[in-house]
C-alpha cells in the first residue's frame, strides 16, 4: 500500500512561526513596532480569534477641565472623556514559489529553503512599502491617487502638522501644490533648524502628538527622513558639530559615530533614521525641483491589524513532480487619522506624524 509522507521544509508545523517573526524581526520599522498606545506603529491582532475584517484602535484624548479644589462640589463638574475611533479594514495577502523535481535535481542549492528565503524577503517588502505608503497617505487614500481636492481637504486639517520645507509660511494657503512650489533647494533643505521646527509643531499641534517614552522620564520623537534629505542633513554645519564635539568618546568611538558609519543621527530629542524606500515627488518644488517627505513621529503614527498571522500553504500536483510552497496573511496597514471635531471621524487628523516636505535634489 502506498503512502504519502510529507516533503522535507514544507511542513507548515516546522516553520509558521519561525517565518512569522523572522520576517517581522527583520522588518526595517520592527524597533518601532508594539502592542500598546506608547508604540510608534502599533499592531493589534484582535481578529485572528475572533470574525471580521476590520480592527477598531482607539484614543482617548487627555482631560481638558480644571478640576475644583476645597469645598467646590465634583458632581455636575465632571470632565469630559474625549475617545476616539478608526477602523482599520484588513485584507488577504499570496505569494508562493513553485519547484518542479527535476528543477531541484539539477540545482546547487534546495530551492525550497530557497524559496522560504525569497517568500520572507517579498513578506518584508510588502509590510515596509506599505507602512511608507500609508505614512505618504491622504486622509486613507494612497498618494499618488488622491486629487488635488483631497490633498487640499487634508492640509486644511492638517495645516499644524505638515511643514514645508525650512518656514511655516511655506504654506501658502492650505494650497498643497502651491506649498510645495515654495520649496527650494537653497533654504528648505532638510537641517536641523528644520527638525527643531518640525518638533516643536508637534508639541503645539492640537492634540499635540505625544513622544514616545524610552525611559521613565526620556522622551523622543522619530524621524523617518528618504536618503537625499538624510544626506543633506548628514552636510549640516550644525550636525557634523554635533557628531563632532558632542558623541560620546567611548571605546570603539569611530565604529559608533555616524560620521563614519552612516547610522542614525539625533538632535534636539529627535533619531532621524534614514528610509531609503521613501519615495521622492519630482518637480513639484521651486523651480521643478525633486522634493521627499520626511516624517516625524510619535506615538500611535501607524495601525498595524492583523486577523491571521503569516501561514504557509503548499500544493503538489501533477502527480508530485511540481511542488508549491506559499504563504499568505490577512492584515491591514493604515497612518492613524482620529477626529478633533463633535462627531468621532470629524475634522480628521494624522494621530502622531508631522509631515515634513524638504528639497531632495538629486546627486550631481
Amino acid at each position: 500500500m502506498s503512502e504519502t509522507t510529507a516533503r522535507a521544509g514544507l511542513t507548515p508545523q516546522q516553520w509558521d512561526d519561525q517565518f512569522f517573526m523572522e520576517y517581522v524581526r527583520d522588518s526595517r520599522f520592527k524597533r518601532y513596532m508594539g502592542t500598546d498606545e506608547n508604540s510608534i506603529i502599533q499592531l493589534k491582532d484582535d481578529l485572528t480569534v475572533k470574525p471580521g475584517n476590520k480592527v477598531t484602535f482607539a484614543n482617548v484624548r487627555k482631560l481638558n477641565g480644571n478640576g475644583v479644589t476645597g469645598n467646590q462640589v465634583l458632581e455636575g463638574n465632571e470632565d469630559e472623556l474625549d475617545s476616539r475611533s478608526m477602523a482599520v479594514t484588513v485584507n488577504p495577502l499570496r505569494n508562493a514559489v513553485v519547484v518542479t523535481d527535476w528543477d531541484e535535481q539539477k540545482s546547487a542549492i534546495d530551492l525550497r529553503n530557497a524559496g522560504k528565503t525569497a517568500l520572507k524577503l517579498w513578506a518584508m517588502e510588502k509590510m515596509r512599502d506599505g507602512t511608507i505608503a500609508a505614512f505618504y497617505s491622504i486622509n486613507g487614500v494612497l498618494y499618488t491617487t488622491a486629487t488635488e481636492s483631497q490633498k487640499d481637504a487634508w492640509l486644511a486639517d492638517n495645516a499644524d502638522r505638515v511643514l514645508f520645507g525650512a518656514s511655516v509660511s511655506n504654506n501658502s494657503s492650505n494650497d498643497h501644490s502651491a506649498s510645495l512650489a515654495n520649496i527650494d533647494n537653497t533654504a528648505d533643505k532638510l537641517s536641523c533648524d528644520m527638525i527643531s521646527l518640525a518638533k516643536r509643531r508637534a508639541q503645539l499641534a492640537s492634540p499635540a502628538i505625544k513622544p514616545i517614552r524610552l525611559a521613565e522620564d526620556e522622551e523622543w520623537f522619530v524621524m523617518f527622513a528618504n536618503s537625499l534629505a538624510f544626506r543633506d542633513l548628514s552636510k549640516d554645519a550644525a550636525m557634523v558639530s554635533a557628531n563632532r564635539d558632542a558623541r560620546a568618546r567611548e571605546s570603539g568611538a569611530l565604529s559608533n559615530n555616524p560620521l563614519f558609519t552612516g547610522g542614525s543621527l539625533q538632535w534636539d530629542g529627535v533619531i532621524i533614521r534614514e528610509i531609503p524606500e521613501i519615495p521622492f515627488l519630482p518637480g513639484v518644488g521651486a523651480g521643478g525641483i525633486q522634493v521627499g517627505a520626511n516624517f516625524l513621529v510619535g506615538a500611535q503614527a501607524i495601525g498595524v491589524a492583523w486577523a491571521q498571522r503569516t501561514k504557509s500553504t503548499t500544493n503538489v500536483r501533477d502527480y508530485g513532480f511540481r511542488t508549491g510552497v506559499g504563504v499568505q496573511e490577512i492584515r491591514g496597514i493604515e497612518k492613524l487619522l482620529f477626529g478633533r471635531g463633535a462627531g468621532d471621524t470629524d475634522n480628521l487628523v494624522q494621530h502622531g506624524v508631522v509631515t515634513v516636505y524638504a528639497a531632495a535634489v538629486a546627486d550631481a
